[in-house]
């Protein structure tokens, strides 16, 4: 009887996974693909043939050079995906760009496996949390560049996608990757502990010699990430999170007002910026404020009390500003969910953020996909300058009237030239889940015209529907082939 699967040769590879590395690990039907997992931001189900979990790195390497082999010798097997927790919330969560698929989940490898807070950096596994490191530094001198989402998110997973915590884009955080190759070979790149050509006592070089190998591993489908060296922060002497409320005819001069205080260093981090629409999803308290900018002050007890009264000063002068408050002398209200997760999270403690992730979808982080309200993402930089962000709300204004789904937006001003625009779309997802897809598409297309594109993509919107440089995505098709002739690896958002 002929075998109905299109991958005839799939079930003879799982079989081989299933006593090597245990029948708990490997889940699969030969002849189809497994139902569909739900995602809180209703994508479509992709066809995922099977789903491997594996324990360890010598797991990852035999799972990889099993479909090696099989690619090698037998021709056509579907490519392996990896996640790491799998909580890509808002852009998929684990849904692919496309099937079929293998899916890798990487959560089972969760060792801290070096903590150095001398030297200032950790070596995580994919399933280190940000709450496990965070909370493993707590009363140390140094501390992790968290995020504002939830704790039970991966530190790995999030910064090779480049992702942004409350001191930068995560990428600048990166020293070292271990990496499966297609191969199923292991390969540190970037700056690794031992490594005496740049190791310790020399200084950080994730750079390397030569062309930078590092960063052809993030928002990359060209290997199995199994590891990284992340650089932990200096803990602040002192440190004070100023809350400024303005309104929205005031938006671009306040706006401009912040990146002169950034520019000239009165602000350390980056300065969070919440509109109406998202001060209510993640639960900011009173919202008739209008806009809530949130900015960290911080250094040593004599510099962090100067610029303080500089910075409201500052502020006090422009006449913008309805109100301003350091949290350190006024502490934010118990239902202020936003600023309690915020003062924290720039002292790299995660310790309010499932209050807010609560707030915005309705669910603890293990069922956010399962039970949790509609929640899609779009997350493009802007210039930061006011008119830019004056003109990106305006779109925002223009999807809500096309689709009747209120965005929501969070300006992060990441350095005085560049801001990660958060836009979120929360829906009802018995009866909005069209209209949010449709208010998320105008918004890929409308800020393309606008000359604004996202910096991370969702499983609806790969690289070939987002559009990019025509020459760079060609060289990185040069370079997939290269490194993967076999397409052990399946393609992903960014192929």
């Amino acid at each position: 009887m002929q075998d109905p699967s299109p991958y005839p040769d799939l079930k003879a590879v799982l079989e081989e996974l299933r006593e090597a590395l245990g029948a708990e690990r490997v889940r699969h039907d030969a002849t189809a693909p497994l139902p569909p997992a739900p995602n809180v931001s209703a994508f479509t189900a992709r066809d995922t043939r099977a789903v491997l979990r594996p324990g360890s790195v010598a797991d990852v390497r035999a799972l990889v050079g099993a479909f090696h082999h099989a690619k090698a010798s037998r021709g056509e097997l579907p490519g392996l995906q990896a996640v790491s927790t799998g909580r890509n919330w808002g852009l998929g969560s684990k849904e692919p760009a496309a099937g079929p698929v293998v899916r890798v989940e990487l959560d089972g490898l969760d060792a801290l496996r070096e903590l150095d807070t001398e030297a200032g950096y950790a070596v995580v596994e994919p399933g280190v949390t940000q709450k496990a490191l965070s909370e493993r530094l707590a009363g140390s001198g140094r501390m992790l560049n968290v995020t504002a989402s939830s704790g039970h998110t991966s530190v790995l997973g999030n910064t090779v996608d480049r992702g942004v915590g409350l001191r930068h884009q995560r990428t600048e955080d990166l020293l070292g990757l271990e990496v499966v190759l297609p191969d199923g070979s292991v390969a540190h790149v970037g700056w690794w502990p031992g490594d005496t050509s740049h190791g310790k006592g020399h200084g950080f070089n994730p750079l390397g010699l030569g062309p930078s190998l590092l960063h052809l591993f993030t928002q990359s489908d060209f290997g199995i990430v199994t590891a990284a060296v992340v650089r932990l922060l200096p803990r602040p002497r002192r440190q004070s999170t100023v809350r400024a409320r303005f309104h929205r005819e005031a938006l671009a001069e306040a706006v401009d007002a912040l990146r002169t205080w950034k520019a000239n260093g009165l602000v350390a981090g980056v300065i969070k910026v919440y509109d109406t629409a998202s001060t209510a999803t993640y639960g900011g308290g009173d919202t008739a404020g209008g806009y809530v900018a949130h900015m960290s002050v911080e250094g040593t007890d004599r510099s962090a009390a100067a610029l303080k009264a500089a910075l409201l000063a500052e502020m006090a002068e422009t006449g913008l500003f309805t109100s301003a408050a350091p949290g350190d002398e006024r502490p934010p209200a118990d239902d202020d969910v936003v600023a309690h997760v915020v003062d924290a999270a720039y002292r790299g403690s995660v310790a309010h953020n499932e209050r807010m992730l609560a707030s915005a979808t309705g669910a603890a982080a293990d069922r956010v996909d399962a039970d949790g309200n509609g929640w899609l993402f779009f997350l493009p930089f802007l210039p930061f300058d006011g008119a830019s962000v004056v003109r990106a709300l305006d779109i925002l204004d223009r999807i809500h009237l096309a689709t009747g789904i209120r965005p929501g937006s969070t300006v992060n001003a990441l350095d005085a030239d560049v801001i990660d625009l958060v836009v979120s779309f929360p829906f009802d997802r018995a009866t909005q889940a069209e209209a949010a897809h449709s208010a998320l598409d105008l918004a890929h297309a409308w800020f393309a015209e606008a000359g604004l594109r996202p910096y991370r993509l969702d499983s609806g919107h790969a690289r070939s529907v987002a559009g990019g440089a025509a020459a760079e995505a060609a060289l990185q098709r040069a370079l997939r082939a290269a490194v993967d002739p076999l397409g052990v690896m399946a393609a992903g958002r960014y192929a």
